[in-house]
């Protein structure tokens, strides 16, 4: 393409905004970086994203395009010269569209093993480890969701990784020993370089899950 810009407005441990990371290194699509700070979020996040004052906003000359599985499906229509990330047959595409909305039961559920406190964490990290041993189902004996080649379910998944020692600290599990599909899926995404450079480290994510506990009095 001709010149262009783009900006990404993110927050590192953001496992959304993972995905735009991947997706734009998997494209070989280079951009400015815009860390956000989202207990004072900035004047062009706010411009932006008005409606939600969410992260992360892929910023494409100038147009803004929120939410980021939105944003991962527009990276896949505009730089088509590169790999592509969806299927072309219709209903290959409706189930890797239909399984990527069901990820944020996975985000979701895991959001709850370490920002809520109490007697129902037994029910919490069921719910976690149910919705991860259903994509597990989903990925079956593949390479990866798509089948040989690393796609949009892959992509739409794949920051989760960084969260796993946070949710098993917390929920007090293995997730090797309870999806261990799942956890060799990681390991062969985790050697694309897309996906190494793009993911935040897992330690570090840790640190941050303590100081929001802290910060919020849990």
């Amino acid at each position: 393409m001709a010149h262009e810009e783009v900006i990404l407005l993110d927050f590192w441990p953001s496992m959304y905004g993972m995905r735009v990371r991947v997706a734009l290194a998997e494209k070989g699509v280079k951009f400015e970086y815009n860390e956000e700070n989202l207990a004072g979020k900035s004047p062009i996040l706010l411009e932006m994203n008005p409606t939600f004052k969410k992260i992360p906003v892929l910023i494409h000359n100038g147009k803004p395009i929120c939410e980021s599985l939105n944003v991962v499906q527009y990276i896949d229509e505009v730089w088509k010269d590169k790999v592509t990330f969806l299927p072309c047959d219709p209903y290959e595409k409706y189930q890797a569209l239909f399984w990527a909305d069901y990820v944020e039961k996975v985000f979701e559920s895991g959001r709850k093993l370490w920002m809520e406190k109490g007697g129902e964490q037994q029910t919490r990290k069921k719910n976690y480890i149910d919705s991860l041993r259903m994509l597990e189902g989903i990925l079956g004996h593949k390479l990866y969701f798509g089948g040989e080649n690393f796609g949009f379910l892959d992509i739409a998944l794949i920051g989760i990784c960084s969260w796993f020692y946070t949710y098993e600290k917390f929920g007090e599990f293995s997730t090797l020993i309870e999806v261990p599909k799942i956890i060799a899926w990681v390991k062969r995404c985790m050697q694309k370089e897309s996906v190494s450079k793009s993911v935040a480290e897992p330690l570090k994510v840790y640190d941050f899950a303590l100081q929001i506990r802290k910060h919020y009095g849990i």
